[in-house]
């Protein structure tokens, strides 16, 4: 059986559409007179030192000026900048646009009518073309903290400013695919078996109340809850060390569909398939069914950006094609860059809070997921 992984949609998701209500080096001073010359030393006196005391400098001798460049004082050369902010992982290589994989055992879910390989030969071939990709990807889903749940329910402009707020962009879809096969160009992050007991998944379909899900009743997400917290699967981590990409929580990316083609509908694109048995649960295939105002109870997401200190464009490839502006974006989200910082600042200090009907304010703290959530066990 052979599978071009581009292609293997999921569709058991409904979609829903909701209105969510260095510091300066400082030049010495010039043309100063030099200062009068010290005073005569008095005459030196010994003073006993214990052996465990480093020896003071005596009345006739000046301490050393400190050397104003370490590295120049030690003769070592200075350590380069990272090439990624903290709390990111480099991607740096080249980035096939087509795998083939072949699958060597496969079973068919009969809740979701699909067939799903379970293991595949230990081989993939590129039949594509290669790309040279160089760039930056959150350790772990938004809001990027290991041990905290990932965030789910952010419409797809809803997510692109919250990683505008922290100078990130949108993955796309090739560099959310490169960051999770890595490259050996594998079907799973961790190799070529499938194993939902490394990536969390197999949970069965449980029916969700989908004008709950609407109206973001805390009490149905939380019931809906099946997912783990970042970093808390330590066998699901890519070869560039990118945690947590398929299963678990769906994620959200940018597309890069060619105009016009057969799946260039929505600039909202789908990857890495959710908790549930019978799905995608791998690096490559997506969905690109859902538009952007779609928002689910299992799709998060993650930010990218440029390596080496370049700028950041936070508009996607398609909005840069088509002249948006951020503040396009921001209207579409319905709140600002400004305001989302705001709301990261009072996070930090516990002090996000919104009022119960507040769906807006609860969206941008993260804070739509109900206190009876109970995260996976796996």
């Amino acid at each position: 059986m052979r599978i071009n992984v581009s292609l293997l949609p999921f569709l058991v998701a409904t979609s829903v559409f909701g209105i969510a209500c260095t510091a300066a080096a400082i030049d010495p001073p010039r043309n100063v007179p030099p200062p009068p010359p010290p005073p005569p030393p008095p005459p030196a006196v010994t003073v006993a030192v214990p052996a465990d005391t480093a020896p003071a400098p005596t009345a006739t001798t000046e301490p050393a000026a400190p050397p104003t460049n370490v590295a120049a004082a030690t003769n070592q050369t200075p350590a380069p900048p990272a090439a990624c902010p903290a709390g990111m992982q480099l991607i740096d290589g080249d980035y096939c646009t087509e795998v083939e994989h072949k699958c060597k055992k496969s079973w068919f879910d009969k809740s979701n009518k699909k067939v799903v390989c379970e293991e595949f030969e230990p081989i993939a071939t590129c039949v594509g073309q290669r790309v040279k990709k160089r760039y930056c990807v959150d350790t772990y889903e938004w809001p990027n903290q290991k041990g905290v749940r990932p965030e789910v329910m952010n419409r797809f402009h809803q997510a692109q400013i919250k990683c505008a707020s922290v100078g990130k962009r949108m993955c796309t879809e090739s560099e959310w695919n490169f960051a999770c096969e890595g490259p050996e160009m594998k079907p799973f992050p961790h190799g070529f078996v499938r194993d939902a007991a490394k990536c969390n998944g197999d949970h069965l379909w449980d029916d969700p109340n989908m004008k709950k899900v609407a109206k973001r009743d805390a009490d149905e997400l939380a019931r809906l809850w099946h997912g783990v917290p970042s970093g808390s699967q330590p066998n699901c981590i890519s070869d560039f060390g990118v945690a947590d990409m398929p299963a678990n929580t769906d994620e959200v990316v940018a597309s890069e569909q060619p105009k016009n083609s057969r799946h260039a509908k929505f600039d909202s694109v789908h990857t890495g398939g959710p908790w549930y048995k019978g799905v995608r649960n791998q690096c490559r295939p997506k969905v690109y069914t859902h538009d952007e105002d779609f928002y689910y109870y299992f799709l998060s997401f993650r930010c990218c950006a440029e390596a080496d200190g370049k700028p950041t464009d936070p508009r996607t490839p398609w909005q840069q094609r088509d002249k948006w502006t951020i503040e396009k974006v921001e209207k579409r989200a319905g709140f600002t860059i400004a305001e989302m910082q705001q709301k990261l600042e009072l996070k930090k200090q516990n002090q996000c809070t919104c009022s119960a009907q507040d769906i807006l304010c609860k969206t941008m703290c993260g804070t739509l997921l109900g206190p009876g959530a109970v995260d996976a066990k796996h």
